[in-house]
């Protein structure tokens, strides 16, 4: 009866009329809860008063924590000249250096924002190094050189990775078992393992043994080999092919030289050579023990080679080095290395790298290839050696096969600008891959004939020079491959 009135006396469709009678019902019930309606309005007022409240104190609480953290940073004094020096001979409590440490690294990450106007910045970073060295136990041009090569973030992060041992891994030898079958085996025996990483189908990883992991029977039978994980990223990226001639030039104490020979299922030849007599032995003992019988161990100066013998279809140089990249295994390369050091060894590897070269066949059907790795991190021994191969002979650098694992090697690195291909080298850090520091790059040798340049005489005197010193000193630089060990024979 309502909606015919509201029809007949404004003359509204029936939708129309439905709402105005809506309209006029909740502005009807409204009136009715007035009281209650209001009661709620401030209800939620008063809620949020509350929550405006909180808010401004947590700011304040946010803004108090922020001055504290300033006054603490504007109330850090650097210490003085007499004060480092002093703490050299009376060295303070690591904590307190490790606090002084932590602050200046915070105070260096924000110095671009907000820079002390009474200091400078290598100022901080003077004591920062000095610091770095007395809590690590670096000499001072060492941590100088990680400095450069790192962020200050990743620094600790690489310093800490060498205070801890890397994971025990172990290479299934294939010529005589599977890893389902080893692994079976050992953990019988109560090993607690696992596979290693997916790039790997060889590796496995040992957490703890009730047993020396180096004295079962599987070990002694030769179904394994106690090897780094890094070690096996050379190989891999060598590629050796079955009936191929490989050359292992510098092969103590024999990890990779047994690895190429299981990927070549004991066919074709390899000649693991070694300068050092006694370390030869644990060649001869682990190539007898896993069963390779492909294999010819020499003792040359690799130097020599191609002049003893040549034309390989692969080659592989593990060449001597610092030994930056296994600190976690011998850390004493913290105080020992120093630049002379470095130099030397960065002048005998690329007088090894060429002799590597010059041994491959160009020629050879699927071969041709030259890896060049080190268990080092350092620039000079790594990017430098082989962009100065690069430039030497008639080779390029191409993919290692090692795509989507590890880092890429430096093209830029402070005054040096190495060539664009190397990018295409590997590196692998003990903070990122949990694994010794390596660096992995691979050649192509496209000719066999040798480039002269003008300088090649003097370049040859310096050489020459070299080669008379470098044997009283090589063992300052001897490669510090522990991953193996070996049984008498």
């Amino acid at each position: 009866m309502q909606m015919r009135k509201w029809n007949r006396k404004f003359h509204l469709s029936p939708v129309t009329a439905m709402m105005k009678m809506m309209m006029t019902l909740n502005c009807r019930m409204t009136n009715l809860n007035s009281t209650t309606t209001m009661k709620m309005m401030m209800s939620r007022r008063k809620i949020l008063m509350k929550m405006q409240a909180k808010k401004t104190m947590e700011d304040d609480d946010a803004d108090d924590d922020v001055q504290i953290n300033v006054s603490e940073v504007d109330h850090f004094v650097l210490p003085s000249g007499q004060e480092i020096e002093l703490e050299k001979t009376q060295p303070p409590s690591l904590d307190i250096v490790k606090e002084r440490m932590e602050k200046v690294m915070w105070i260096l990450a924000q110095f671009s924002r907000n820079p002390d106007p009474t200091k400078k910045r290598k100022e901080y970073k003077a004591v920062l190094k000095h610091d770095l060295c007395t809590y690590y136990s670096y000499n001072e041009f060492l941590m100088g050189e990680f400095y450069e090569l790192f962020k200050l973030e990743e620094l600790r992060q690489f310093l800490d990775a060498n205070e801890t041992q890397r994971p025990m891994t172990i290479r299934t030898n294939t010529l005589k078992t599977k890893r389902r079958q080893l692994a079976q085996n050992l953990i019988a025996r109560g090993v607690n393992l696992d596979p290693l990483e997916k790039w790997s189908k060889v590796g496995l990883v040992v957490y703890d043994s009730p047993v020396a992991i180096g004295a079962t029977t599987e070990y002694l039978a030769g179904h394994y080999m106690l090897q780094g994980a890094s070690s096996f990223t050379p190989v891999m990226a060598l590629a050796p092919q079955p009936g191929e001639r490989i050359l292992d030039m510098c092969a103590a104490p024999g990890g990779k030289t047994t690895y190429i020979a299981q990927l070549m299922k004991n066919t074709g030849m390899i000649f693991a050579n070694d300068v050092n007599k006694k370390r030869l032995d644990a060649v001869k003992a682990n190539v007898h023990r896993l069963g390779v019988s492909n294999t010819v161990i020499s003792n040359y100066d690799a130097r020599s080679f191609p002049a003893v013998i040549g034309n390989f279809s692969r080659v592989l140089l593990d060449a001597p080095c610092s030994g930056t990249g296994v600190i976690s295994k011998d850390p004493s390369v913290k105080m020992n290395k120093d630049e002379t050091d470095l130099n030397r060894c960065s002048h005998l590897q690329k007088e090894l790298i060429l002799a590597a070269i010059d041994s491959c066949d160009a020629k050879s059907k699927n071969g041709g290839y030259i890896v060049y790795c080190t268990c080092s991190i350092m620039v000079e021994e790594n990017e430098d050696v082989v962009d100065y191969a690069l430039k030497k002979r008639n080779v390029k650098l191409v993919p290692t096969g090692l795509e989507g694992f590890g880092v890429d090697g430096f093209t830029k690195y402070r005054h040096h600008r190495f060539h664009p291909s190397l990018k295409l080298t590997k590196r692998y850090y003990p903070h990122i891959h949990n694994m010794d520091g390596f660096y992995v790059a691979k050649f192509k040798k496209f000719s066999n004939t040798i480039p002269v340049s003008k300088n090649s005489k003097v370049e040859e005197a310096d050489v020459e020079e070299f080669t008379t010193t470098a044997p009283k000193k090589r063992r300052r630089c001897e490669h510090l491959d522990t991953n193996a060990q070996a049984l008498p024979t």
